[in-house]
């Protein structure tokens, strides 16, 4: 079984947002998992929800943690969706329903090479698309048909199809127009995730050393993506992504293609400038790879040694990632040497450090940084680098020490590296100065108990310091820091101040601040629940009566603790006989609330 053993629905909840919990936990009481199976450690169910179609959920556990969770919903906002609350309600508290099914590889070695065979011609014969991925794989594992494509000067070999692929394009923007027109709802990045996918195909070309099938391919694609994006235009679906993606690729590809000839350099040039014209100049960068090559002169005396500047005018906003490209081809090609002269002209400076480290060369590595390391993600780099390349702890801490007085955007990240190395040596100062640092930054329960932990005898000393850093603190994420801190420490008004007006969505942390409120502040409890419960009940919205029952049910325990049972009795006639007519809120009054 790959449901771990210590699922439970705390660690549930902490997946997922209050109201993903919530509106989850309704999906599973009200049956919406459909089917649920379990192969080879991989859990798949299909969900009802608001589509006609159930959802798919797929689920996979490393360990005790969650690794794999996917949902074919929309759903991005943060921690796991509903569907996948309730997938994972019915794994915990339902476990016997997981129907165990064989896994690929078992069903595929109960059937012999003609028994395969006919599987792939009824499986094509009932959804034709599948022929073009079944080429394509074909090509990529078998000895391919070739197909010469002629140029001026030279000719390729090429085992692609540009028309196959300029038809596939179109289908994947012709079926999301259709989807879009006719009201189906389809996922919001569907149309980019399938392009993207066969961009990845000629990326694997190139990765084979095959540049010409991949810059066959890739123009295919660019061509299509450009002449019909119109199709999925007017629906608002951007092509961004998908000429970033492009522009990277081609850049990549470009930089790795040694044998260019003149003739079909400026084919290239001549398809760049059109479509840089057609999508506001998003393959600037691949432009640019093609011009330059590896023989522009200042690129050459770069590499060599010599600073000088490698852009004769205005550097463009792409250049660091043309640069990082480039570092990426000289390492794979073990050309050490030219990587740091490219990097340290580029003002690459953590690319530089790292590279250092890795070729052994710590104490050069750590002068360089005394002058040119002046970013925390630099510092960052460079330290991690040293622990990881090196295991050389001391110098890592060092690096971090100073990383933290930088400027950059990276605070909480080093400063909770920085307390991993100082605890992992002994320095308990310094990993207490570290955890308060990335505390500040974004404050946590678990963080705040780390800090107590390392802090042991002296925490009396420091805990007003953390408490006050942590009132300082604000925004969305940190409400249920503040309230789990609060509420351990015992600080319930202060508990109480947070959630006096939080919205229905974040009902489960006030319903958390008046289960430790019950016996200290009955009143407070009484006069936020009864409230709360009463305007579900005057809305009218029988779906939402289970919902009232909870806010009774706390202010039903408040009456009780603070020994007014009989006001709690008369409160609830009073609402029995105003709601008399809602069958279901009585019917729930007298099954949950006494």
């Amino acid at each position: 079984m790959s449901i771990p053993s210590s699922l439970n629905e705390a660690m549930i909840r902490g997946y997922a947002t209050s109201q993903s919990w919530q509106k989850g936990e309704d999906y599973y009481f009200n049956g919406c998992v459909r089917s649920i199976t379990e192969r080879g450690g991989m859990i798949t169910a299909e969900v009802s929800g608001n589509h006609y179609k159930p959802y798919q959920v797929h689920l996979s556990f490393e360990g005790e943690e969650l690794d794999i969770c996917y949902c074919s919903c929309p759903y991005d906002y943060g921690g796991i969706c509903k569907h996948q609350v309730a997938t994972l309600l019915v794994c915990l508290r339902e476990p016997h329903k997981l129907e165990p099914r064989p896994t690929i590889e078992q069903i595929l070695d109960r059937l012999n090479e003609v028994q395969t065979q006919a599987l792939i011609q009824q499986l094509v014969a009932k959804k034709p698309e599948l022929i073009n991925d079944i080429e394509h794989f074909a090509n990529r594992v078998a000895p391919p048909v070739t197909v010469e494509s002629q140029t001026d000067k030279t000719s390729r070999k090429v085992t692609v199809n540009p028309s196959s692929i300029r038809s596939r394009v179109y289908y994947i923007l012709k079926d999301s127009e259709n989807a879009y027109e006719y009201g189906e709802y389809i996922e919001e990045d569907f149309t980019t995730e399938e392009i993207e996918n066969l961009i990845e195909e000629a990326q694997e070309f190139s990765q084979q050393g095959d540049s010409w099938n991949a810059i066959t391919m890739l123009t295919a694609i660019t061509e299509a993506c450009v002449e019909n994006w119109h199709l999925v235009e007017d629906y608002g679906v951007d092509y961004d992504n998908v000429a970033s993606t492009l522009n990277k690729v081609w850049s990549e590809i470009l930089l790795n293609t040694e044998d260019i000839s003149e003739a079909e350099k400026v084919d290239l040039e001549v398809n760049f400038e059109f479509w840089n014209n057609q999508w506001e100049g998003y393959f600037a960068m691949a432009a640019a790879a093609l011009s330059q090559g590896w023989d522009y002169p200042p690129l050459k005396q770069i590499l060599q040694g010599d600073i000088v500047s490698l852009w004769s005018e205005e550097t463009p906003r792409y250049a660091e990632k043309l640069a990082l490209l480039r570092l990426e081809i000289l390492q794979q090609q073990h050309k050490f040497t030219e990587y740091l002269h490219l990097a340290d002209a580029t003002g690459l400076v953590a690319e530089y450090l790292t590279m250092l480290v890795s070729l052994d060369r710590v104490s050069e590595a750590m002068q360089y940084a005394q002058s040119k390391m002046n970013t925390m993600e630099q510092a960052l780099a460079f330290s991690k680098a040293l622990v990881y390349e090196q295991n050389a702890q001391p110098e890592a801490l060092a690096i971090a020490k100073r990383g933290l007085n930088l400027p950059g955007n990276c605070q909480y990240n080093l400063a909770g590296w920085m307390s991993q190395i100082a605890e992992e040596i002994g320095d308990t100062v310094t990993a207490i100065q570290g955890k308060i640092k990335a505390f500040q930054e974004e404050p946590t329960f678990s963080s705040y108990r780390k800090i107590e932990q390392l802090a042991a005898d002296n925490w009396t000393n420091i805990k007003e310091e953390v408490l006050a850093a942590l009132a300082k603190s604000d925004g969305w994420r940190v409400k249920e820091a503040k309230i789990d801190i609060y509420l351990y420490e015992g600080l319930i008004e202060k508990a109480i101040s947070l959630v006096n007006n939080l919205a229905y969505y974040e009902q489960s942390l006030v319903h958390k601040v008046m289960d430790a409120a019950i016996n200290t502040h009955p009143d407070w409890v009484i006069s936020n629940a009864c409230p709360r419960a009463e305007s579900i009940m005057k809305e009218g919205k029988a779906k939402y009566y289970e919902n009232a029952i909870e806010w009774l049910k706390k202010a039903r325990n408040a009456y009780i603790s603070s020994n007014r049972k009989q006001e709690w009795l008369d409160y609830r006639t009073k609402l029995m006989t105003v709601h008399c007519r809602k069958r279901k809120f009585i019917g729930l009054m007298k099954k949950e609330v006494i």
